[in-house]
């Protein structure tokens, strides 16, 4: 990086300093409040022709019929979302990393961005490598690392003689995040996880070790240790910081007002409106009640709300378990992600 790119890079982390943490991009527009509307220019990528997306997301691929779910755009209110370009994403982060840290939501992102990346630049020269759980694609003509460090709860794991232990004020796992231009960070689908695909067989908190506890509670320490990292571990000049928000499913129609839905299996249109019947989630208030005790400049990417709304979003039937399965968590690609990834290039330009 010569030194104009140092000073742009250092002048633009300024700015950010001042305007995130805890308010918007803009005081004058708020980007997570709005709806849904038919755009006939998306999708930003055609699923077929992207290359990195896995079966889980590909739904077009495994047979679903309608394909309305990927001209919808995101209109908040008040303003307009600025159109992804992804030339200027990667010159932008020309010679830099970017890191998603978290479950297979991040991995629906991340995944998400090197679509639209590849499909912005489709003959620039890529590498795509994993090592242990970190994945790392990067377009070599610009120097541009994009990479997904599959961490699930943010805080450790760690196997002892009595079993898996879930360790909440504990993340050694935070050594891989360091360096790293800007980070994304995302956590919340597994702490319900019980029986087989439950990863963990205690929980550790302070020297206590414990067979189970409150899985929010147990979600609100290790929210604490993370932010605890972040601020001793960042320097916001050099380094910035979002968190993915709450990503949310749709297995229940009473809460769209559907109650003849027993799932997200079917449905072709978003909840109209800016307003989700069934309320948010009461992770969220956890979340975020996390994010106002830290220090350092943490972006929330609020996207739980208009991600609620797309009911049609999912694979459910069209994902990687066939017509046995469903899935009414992840989501299509095309889809959702790409415009939490539409918000993500809003913050940072």
């Amino acid at each position: 990086m010569d030194l104009w790119d140092c000073f742009i890079f250092t002048a633009i982390s300024l700015v950010w300093v001042l305007v995130s943490h805890r308010g918007n991009a803009s005081e004058e527009c708020d980007l997570f409040n709005g709806s849904w509307v038919i755009d006939e220019a998306y999708p930003l990528y055609n699923s077929s022709s992207c290359p990195f997306i896995e079966r889980e997301f590909s739904c077009q691929k495994n047979g679903r019929p309608d394909s309305l779910y990927n001209k919808y755009t995101w209109k908040p209110l008040g303003c307009d979302l600025q159109r992804f370009n992804g030339v200027k994403f990667l010159e932008r982060f020309r010679g830099k990393s970017i890191m998603f840290v978290g479950d297979s939501l991040s991995r629906n992102q991340w995944q998400s961005l090197t679509c639209m990346l590849h499909s912005s630049v489709p003959n620039a020269n890529y590498i795509i490598a994993r090592e242990e759980d970190v994945s790392a694609f990067t377009f070599t003509d610009y120097g541009v690392k994009v990479m997904l460090d599959r961490n699930v709860y943010l805080v450790d794991v760690v196997r002892e003689p009595i079993g898996r232990v879930l360790k909440l004020q504990s993340i050694e796992g935070g050594k891989l995040w360091k360096g790293i231009d800007m980070l994304i960070f995302n956590t919340w689908h597994w702490w319900n996880r019980r029986g087989p695909t439950q990863p963990w067989d205690y929980i550790q908190i302070g020297n206590e070790i414990r067979k189970d506890m409150d899985r929010m509670l147990a979600f609100q320490e290790a929210l604490t240790t993370w932010g605890g990292w972040v601020d001793s571990n960042i320097d916001p000049t050099k380094t910035l910081v979002f968190f993915q928000g709450i990503s949310p499913s749709h297995y229940n129609g009473t809460s769209w007002n559907e109650p003849r839905a027993k799932s997200c299996v079917g449905q072709q249109e978003p909840v109209a409106g800016s307003r989700f019947p069934g309320g948010l989630p009461p992770a969220v208030d956890v979340l975020k009640s996390a994010l106002r005790k830290i220090t350092k400049p943490v972006k929330l990417l609020d996207i739980t709300l208009l991600s609620l709304l797309r009911k049609d979003g999912h694979p459910s039937i069209y994902g990687l378990g066939g017509p046995t399965a469903m899935d009414c968590s992840h989501w299509c690609l095309a889809g959702v992600p790409d415009t939490w990834n539409e918000i993500l290039y809003n913050f940072i330009l």
